[in-house]
């Protein structure tokens, strides 16, 4: 039986195990963090830090030996919602690949070209030809940026799209971030298991982990997106985390060889020489490499899996932010200390403290009126708005108790928000253009807001994303003007000023 035969029993043997395996609870084992050896005092001073000086928290989960030790949500957000990871999908993506050498299927060493020969272009470069899986996975397939701008995700042929796209360096010489390579992962995973990334990693991670109903969106070619896309909840983060400080192994199974966690979250790439930047620290297989000895996958505005292995610690984190490294120097600066040790508390105090913080996390809301006194000129009527980029059709406003109620005509459709000062609303649908590539997707919302004069601002919370959008209208009897601005965007934050005009 050669090495290859070996691995594919032996894993087939390991997804059969798992399968049979019962658990009481899907759900980590919680401790509190004098029992983990853990700084109360300072672990309070990290959950203080993220909520006062990063504007966009929405989840936090530390984990420690294996235990849940401090976790909150910051209202809106909930703890059962799952959240776009954008980028941290990636780490999954590299995951599925590593499963997929280890039963045989592949070699991270195959050519890309080898693969997909029916898909080579007739002018096939040496560069391209040379071009190796382990090459995508690292970073460094030789692309320049300006040509993978113009790669189609959503296309019908995007394989064959990407192995079109110049390759202007040797692979495996120049580091240059990748998203399309890392679809084009996926697109491995499929063409030689026959099943979608994450139909292949269904049984094999996510079933095992106790990740319930993982959702991975996918383009027109049927290939989950692979270097984003994938939505899951804050703990299936820690989950993930925890299998790779873990080395692979879970509940006694071995379900990632423990060589491909080494190699994956080990410096594969060179990336820069910036000390102080966690983007500069190296490049594994879909993960980055981070300060102070630890990994991590990430994703767009601030989801994160940080695994420091030295501390025995994982830290699961979503979010909409701009600065991704503030989160990360609040973890350095706040969490490492409290991981050092514990403080002698015997009254419990401190731990007390911090679970009524973590309890009480509120992302800021919109203070001010919940009533303008021009709303008796314009309550009910429509402001009807001509044709605009944000498919915005009309706006009106209504008071109701303690709050006012907006209703925004988008697409044809109208959405009802309750927007009261200091507080959340439920969640319910909603959809603004730009928050997603379909552009036009209702997601769940809960919006807050108050007047200040004849200006009522609203803020709206996507609350399975990180975008948050501020809409600061205007009013007069007969004229509105509306400033759409979103926290966070891959282009311009500020929208075009839009004018409505009563029906």
């Amino acid at each position: 039986m050669n090495k290859v035969q070996f691995l594919s029993r032996w894993f087939l043997g390991v997804v059969l195990a798992g399968s049979l395996v019962v658990r009481a609870s899907d759900s980590l084992p919680r401790a509190t963090p004098a029992s983990a050896n853990v700084d109360s005092a300072r672990l309070l001073e990290y959950v203080e830090a993220l909520d006062s000086q990063v504007d966009g928290m929405h989840s936090l989960m530390v984990v420690r030996g294996g235990k849940v030790i401090a976790e909150g949500w910051w209202t809106p957000y909930e703890a059962k919602t799952q959240h776009t990871m954008y980028s941290l999908s990636k780490s999954f993506t590299s995951t599925a690949i590593g499963l997929a050498q280890a039963e045989g299927k592949l070699s991270i060493d195959d050519t890309v070209v080898s693969l997909f020969p029916d898909l080579i272009p007739a002018n096939a470069s040496a560069n391209l030809k040379a071009m190796r899986v382990r090459d995508l996975l690292a970073m460094s397939s030789g692309h320049h940026a300006e040509d993978i701008a113009k790669f189609d995700y959503q296309s019908e042929d995007a394989v064959q799209q990407f192995l079109a796209i110049p390759v202007a360096h040797k692979p495996g010489t120049h580091f240059m971030y990748n998203t399309p390579g890392s679809f084009m992962l996926s697109a491995i995973v499929q063409k030689t298991t026959g099943q979608s990334t994450l139909a292949y990693l269904q049984s094999r991670l996510f079933a095992p982990l106790g990740i319930h109903d993982p959702q991975w969106d996918a383009g027109k070619s049927g290939i989950n997106l692979g270097g984003f896309g994938l939505h899951i909840r804050t703990e299936d983060i820690a989950k993930f985390g925890l299998l790779y400080l873990r080395e692979g192994e879970w509940n006694g199974q071995r379900l990632i060889p423990k060589e491909w966690i080494q190699a994956a979250t080990a410096r594969q790439t060179s990336n820069g020489s910036n000390p102080k930047s966690d983007w500069d620290q190296g490049y594994g297989y879909q993960f980055w490499r981070c300060r102070n000895g630890g990994y991590r996958g990430d994703g767009a505005f601030g989801q994160y899996c940080i695994v420091l292995p030295k501390q025995d610690t994982v830290v699961a984190i979503t979010s909409g932010v701009r600065d991704m490294q503030k989160v990360l120097d609040a973890t350095w600066d706040h969490l490492l200390p409290a991981l050092a040790g514990k403080r002698n508390d015997k009254n419990h105090e401190t731990e007390s403290k911090l679970k009524e913080k973590l309890a009480n996390l509120k992302l800021r809301t919109i203070e001010g009126d919940a009533v303008s006194r021009i709303l008796q000129d314009i309550s009910g009527k429509k402001f009807k708005f001509a044709d605009n980029s944000e498919n915005l059709q009309s706006i009106s406003v209504e008071p109701s108790k303690d709050a006012s109620i907006l209703n925004v005509e988008v697409n044809g459709k109208t959405y009802r928000l309750e927007c009261a000062p200091g507080k959340w609303s439920a969640p319910r649908k909603f959809v603004w253009p730009g928050t997603n590539l379909e552009n036009s997707r209702e997601e769940n919302a809960s919006a807050t807001g108050a007047w200040n004069g004849n200006t009522f601002t609203a803020k709206i919370a996507f609350t399975e994303s990180p975008y948050v959008l501020t809409l600061k209208c205007d009013f007069s009897k007969d004229r509105m003007t509306v400033d759409p601005e979103f926290n966070v965007a891959f282009g311009p934050t500020k929208k075009p000023q839009l004018i409505g005009r009563l029906d």
